[in-house]
């Protein structure tokens, strides 16, 4: 009774940041389908009351997440063009919330409910790329830009969430390694 009590009396903000705190390690251990409301309750440490007074469903606790983990990305790594700070930015924004970058781009993508909102990121990401590219190598054959442009958001995204799963290793040195797996991509990209 007294644990509940505290729990009525924290700040609703505060208490709806725990919950989305919460609900970001609870679905990324197994997306939006394999986790239930109790098992995020848990993970707050509240009643599905209290869950139920900050959302009206797990639908939209699961896009509460998505949505706070995107904003939080876009002030780590911005919204425009790729530039050296790119990679660095991108890893501290993965280390700095680690749950909520895998649930971005290894859950939300394969969940048909949230998946046109890394849709439309991955797009961004494909566009900016193939303009980059565009001006970087002009000369280069359209339809294999095009690939390239295609697969370095997957290979840049895919080496971070890998690095997170080694146990963030040489954290130093990460983005000049991935730097290489990207220049590598773009390198295949000239080859005749």
């Amino acid at each position: 009774m007294a644990e509940r009590a505290k729990t009525e009396r924290m700040p609703r903000a505060q208490r709806r940041e725990q919950i989305m705190a919460a609900a970001t390690r609870a679905f990324a251990r197994g997306g939006f389908a394999a986790t239930g409301l109790d098992a995020v309750a848990a993970e707050a440490g509240v009643t599905h009351v209290i869950l139920y007074r900050h959302f009206a469903s797990k639908a939209d606790l699961y896009q509460a997440v998505l949505d706070r983990t995107h904003a939080r990305l876009a002030e780590h790594v911005g919204t425009g063009d790729f530039d050296d700070g790119s990679i660095p930015a991108l890893l501290r924004a993965a280390a700095a919330d680690p749950d909520g970058f895998r649930l971005l781009f290894r859950h939300a993508a394969r969940e048909p409910e949230f998946r046109e909102q890394i849709d439309t990121l991955r797009a961004r990401s494909i566009e900016i790329a193939e303009h980059q590219l565009a001006e970087q190598i002009p000369d280069i054959d359209p339809s294999w830009r095009n690939w390239a442009a295609r697969l370095l958001p997957t290979v840049t995204l895919e080496a971070v969430i890998a690095w997170l799963d080694a146990g963030r290793p040489d954290p130093d040195r990460a983005a000049e390694r991935i730097q290489r797996a990207v220049d590598g991509v773009i390198q295949a990209a000239r080859e005749h």
